[in-house]
This record gives structure tokens, C-alpha cells and sequence, in this order.
């Protein structure tokens, strides 16, 4: 039973560094203040939208930036990634509206070897963009307030070179409820957003579904070429901006929502197995590291708890409690900013458990040849390839 005790006391210890020592992670306060428009006037603005089959989400989320109420120039620039459902069809005629916004709908091609197809379309998008002072990136999936755009600009006008915020997902179903609040939870674990807005620091992050650079900045950084191969492209577009000297900015959002449906576990786990190996840089070594690092961090408290009780080790079970209720507080802000009860707090391991699965299948798909799959698209990770370095 000592080994028990000090495994149990390990996992304790480790909750304590994360709880005190990590950016303060857990908190869900970094959020952009309240912005009020006002009539002085903005730079130009061009939103550039990478569109790759997406008419089912198109009419929930293309007229949200197309009704923006910026106070200044500002236009949409539609990249339709070879679609094959209609994507640049419906979005000339949701285009077509009164009031709106003007809109371009343009392709691409097919990209080149070493260029994902998100990068290979924003670069288009850029280059059409001319000399506009802002660029906002953001996913076909993300439907904004109207004031959504003048806020972003508000903030970046104070002091920052890029400006992001995690969109708020969906979580109307049993298991979108289960996984998402949990997803966002471990992102800022990884990369705690104060931590990443505080100059200087070598943590650096974005949320791709919604960023606003400077193009000024992004010149710098060396444009989106910079990261062309980069499968975690928010991430990297952040530390590149960064290390080009520039202020970062990430937050949770108050007007920026996904209106993509998760209703099946399968479509959760493909979004996040993805990724998952290519976070780790595909390195074997990490990936053994996040399986043991996941399973005495959320695993170990819940089981040696049982243990505890049911040997009437009290030291056991205490040490174990005690990181339990660590791992639940530091949950709950999360579940409370998506409208859940603190309750669900209770299973983040069995949500835990279920991301370790993610990451190991995320590795075993890599080996297979499946890479990064993604709408028909795949990718590997050659070794010259930008996005291979991925910060933690």
C-alpha cells in the first residue's frame, strides 16, 4: 500500500502545480471587456473564410459576418476549397441579401505539395485581401454578434498584433455535453491563455476559428507561407506572430459561436484524434509520456480513492480525495461557462480516459499512413514541414 500512497501522492502533487503553478488555467474570466460601438471610425477590415464543403453550416453562419456592424470598411472573402456540395454557390446567394456586407467568392485550386488546404485558401484570401489593415480569420462553422468584428478591432486597436477567441462549441447533445467543455479545459491547460497573453513568454496560442491580425504582423511573422504545412495552424500562426515581435491575445468568447453538430461520439473523436498526434509532434516518446502523464493526473485519484475506502487506508484515501477535488474545482468554471452543472465535474476521468483513447488512435492512424484526415484531405508530417513544431 505505500506504492499506492505514493502514486496517490504524485498525482496529488501534480494537481497542485496545475491548480498554482499553471497560468491559472482553470479560470474563465479571460474574456474580451464589454464592448459597447461607437461611431469613431475603424480601419479596413477583410474576413477571410476557408470553405471546404460546408453548405450545411453556411446559412447558420456566413449571414452573422455578412450583417457585421463595423464602423468602417470591411468585406468577406469566401474561399471555397473545392467543394463539391454547392459551398460557393449558396454563399453568392447568401451574398446576395440587402445590407449585406460585400462578398467574394474565389477558389484556389487544389493546393501544392507541403500546403494544407485551410493555409492554401487563407493565402489566397490574403492575397486578394490588398492593403487592409486587419485580416479575421475565421472558420465556415463560426457564426459572430453583430458587434463581433468592431469588438475584435476595439481590442486589437488597444495594443495587439493578433486578437483570438475560442469559439464557444456546441453542446446540445448527451455527448457533445460530455466532451466539449472538456476540450476547451485541456487547450487551456496546454497553453493557459494569460499566460500566453503576457509578452515575452514562449507560450503562445490562437483559436483558428476566430483570429484577427494585423497584416502588418503577419508580414512580419513571413505571411501564411510561414506555416504552410502546419496541421495545428492557430497555434503556430500565434508563435509565429509572437517571435516576429508582436502582442498575442486569446480568450473565451461572448459573441463567437460553432454551429457544427458533434451528436455522435465517432464525430467528436475524429475531431480531436486528428489533431492529437500531431500535437505531440508525432513523437513516440510524448505520446507515451501524455498516456502515463493523462493516467496519473485523471485516472489514479478516482481509482486509489476506491482503494482507500475499501481497504480503510485513510492516508490513501485522503491523498486521493484531495486530488479529486482539485481536478473537480478546477473544472467546474469550465462547465459553468457552457451552462452545465458542477456535478458533471464528477466525470471528468471517464472524459479523460476517452481523450487518451483519442491520442493513442490519433498515433496508431499516423502509422497506418492515415495522417491528419480531413474532409477527403491527408496529412503526414514530413520532417522540413513548418508545422511539425508545435509549442507546449
Amino acid at each position: 500500500m505505500s506504492v499506492l500512497l505514493g502514486v496517490s501522492t504524485a498525482s496529488l502533487l501534480a494537481w497542485l502545480w496545475l491548480t498554482f503553478c499553471q497560468g491559472g488555467f482553470w479560470r474563465t474570466d479571460v474574456r474580451l471587456p464589454p464592448h459597447v460601438p461607437g461611431t469613431e471610425h475603424r480601419p479596413e477590415v477583410v474576413v477571410i473564410v476557408p470553405a471546404r464543403d460546408e453548405a450545411e453550416v453556411l446559412p447558420l453562419s456566413l449571414p452573422s459576418l455578412l450583417a457585421q456592424g463595423y464602423a468602417g470598411p470591411a468585406r468577406v472573402i469566401l474561399v471555397d476549397d473545392g467543394s463539391s456540395d454547392g459551398t460557393g454557390e449558396l454563399a453568392r446567394r447568401l451574398g446576395a441579401a440587402p445590407g449585406s456586407l460585400p462578398l467574394t467568392v474565389t477558389s484556389p485550386g487544389e493546393p501544392p505539395q507541403g500546403w494544407t488546404g485551410k493555409l492554401w485558401a487563407l493565402r489566397h484570401g490574403v492575397e486578394l485581401a490588398g492593403d487592409a489593415e486587419y485580416l479575421l480569420f475565421t472558420d465556415a462553422d463560426i457564426a459572430h454578434g453583430r458587434d463581433s468584428l468592431d469588438g475584435l478591432v476595439a481590442a486589437a486597436e488597444g495594443g495587439y498584433d493578433l486578437v483570438s477567441q475560442m469559439a464557444r462549441l456546441r453542446t446540445e447533445t448527451r455527448w457533445e455535453r460530455l466532451i466539449v467543455p472538456a476540450f476547451v479545459y485541456f487547450f487551456a491547460q496546454l497553453y493557459p491563455f494569460r499566460r500566453s497573453n503576457r509578452p515575452g513568454t514562449r507560450t503562445a496560442a490562437a483559436a483558428g476559428g476566430c483570429t484577427l491580425v494585423r497584416r502588418e504582423a503577419l508580414e512580419r511573422a513571413g505571411g501564411v507561407a510561414a506555416i504552410r504545412g502546419a496541421v495545428i495552424d492557430d497555434v503556430n500562426l500565434a508563435r509565429a506572430v509572437k517571435r516576429g515581435g508582436g502582442r498575442t491575445w486569446l480568450g473565451l468568447a461572448e459573441q463567437v459561436d460553432s454551429v457544427r453538430p458533434y451528436p455522435e461520439l465517432g464525430q467528436l473523436w475524429r475531431m480531436v484524434s486528428r489533431s492529437a498526434y500531431a500535437q505531440l509532434r508525432h513523437s513516440v516518446l510524448l505520446l507515451l509520456g501524455t498516456v502515463l502523464g493523462l493516467g496519473l493526473v485523471y485516472l489514479v485519484p478516482p481509482v486509489l480513492l476506491v482503494v482507500g475506502v475499501a481497504t480503510a487506508d485513510l492516508p490513501l484515501a485522503l491523498v486521493s480525495a484531495a486530488a479529486y477535488g482539485l481536478m473537480v474545482c478546477t473544472f467546474v468554471p469550465m462547465l459553468r461557462y457552457y451552462g452545465q452543472r458542477a456535478a458533471a465535474a464528477l466525470l471528468l476521468p471517464f472524459t479523460a480516459s476517452l481523450y487518451l483513447l483519442m491520442t493513442v488512435d490519433s498515433a496508431v492512424q499516423h502509422w497506418r499512413g492515415r495522417g491528419a484526415a480531413w474532409k477527403g484531405r491527408t496529412y503526414g508530417a514530413p520532417a522540413d514541414s513548418p508545422g511539425s513544431d508545435v509549442p507546449v
